[in-house]
């Protein structure tokens, strides 16, 4: 395995690290398989699948354990926005009930994992959602 060592990567900004950006990649994934009926279902589930690989062969590679995380990352009123911002940008978004148990079960297959790996690097997982006001470090670059 080579990408191990790729681990202690540390990005020059706070706001960025690798655990985050594999989260996303991740939670992506999962609101494609649970919330839509995309035609990127077959990409994302793919993704989902290498994607996770990776964050449980990282988790095996330095002896860490499966952590839940301690607060839900994406409670019922960030879902409720976070459907809405599909809707208005053109998806159309599953309502029915098994689809939220279907998002529960496939974060469970990740999160646990992301959230040992954020914790021993010292790094926190992301947020589902931006915080207001929140700018990306290229904005304002001349």
């Amino acid at each position: 395995m080579s990408f191990p060592v790729l681990a202690y990567y540390r990005s020059q900004h706070a706001n960025q690290s690798w655990v985050a950006a594999l989260t996303a990649i991740l939670d992506a994934c999962v609101l494609v398989l649970a919330l839509s009926e995309h035609e990127s279902q077959r990409a994302a589930r793919l993704t989902f699948a290498m994607a996770r690989h990776a964050a449980v062969d990282l988790t095996l590679v330095f002896n860490l354990r499966p952590r839940p995380t301690e607060a839900d990352r994406l409670p019922a009123s960030d879902l409720a926005q976070v459907r809405e911002a599909l809707r208005a940008a053109g998806w159309v978004v599953r309502d029915v009930p098994d689809a939220e148990a279907k998002l529960r079960r496939l974060r469970e297959m990740y999160e646990p994992y992301m959230n040992a790996l954020a914790r021993f690097l010292l790094v926190p997982l992301p947020a589902w959602r931006a915080s207001r006001g929140a700018r990306d470090n290229w904005t304002g670059l001349e």
